[in-house]
């Protein structure tokens, strides 16, 4: 059997230094499927997100402004792949509807239920939560 020339050293290492857990803010970038199934179900109200690109529109700050005040924003990707996604719950209604009405007119904009798609999530369950804006 021939001996090794050398001995690597104890202390290499080639990958980073991690910490075991992850960060809250690693926590809050998850997909919410993702989340569901690592942690389970978190309770929370019905709610209606809305996904939308960096528009070329003179409203659009006014619409960020809109969806940073939402219950839940958070933007993912970069570049052209920008997408701002803002969470309302359904005691939310004004809010929701002003921010959709600067981003609604993009075929880019989706809107989920619960954090899914669903069937005529734009022209059914957005004019139903309408109906809980006070006169």
């Amino acid at each position: 059997m021939d001996q090794p020339k050398h001995r690597p050293l104890e202390r290499f290492w080639p990958y980073a230094d991690l910490p075991e857990q992850p960060t809250d803010e690693e926590l809050a970038a998850l997909d919410p499927d993702l989340h569901e199934a690592l942690f389970g179900a978190r309770p929370r109200p019905f709610s209606i997100t809305l996904v939308f690109p960096t528009l070329d529109d003179p409203e659009f700050p006014r619409a960020l402004e809109l969806a940073r005040a939402s219950a839940e924003y958070r933007q993912t990707g970069a570049g052209a792949a920008l997408r701002h996604r803002a969470r309302f719950w359904s005691s939310d209604p004004l809010p929701l509807r002003n921010l959709f009405e600067i981003v609604g007119g993009s075929d880019a904009t989706e809107v989920l239920i619960d954090d899914r798609p669903v069937p005529f999530a734009r022209e059914l369950w957005l004019p139903l939560v309408w109906f809980l804006i006070p006169r």
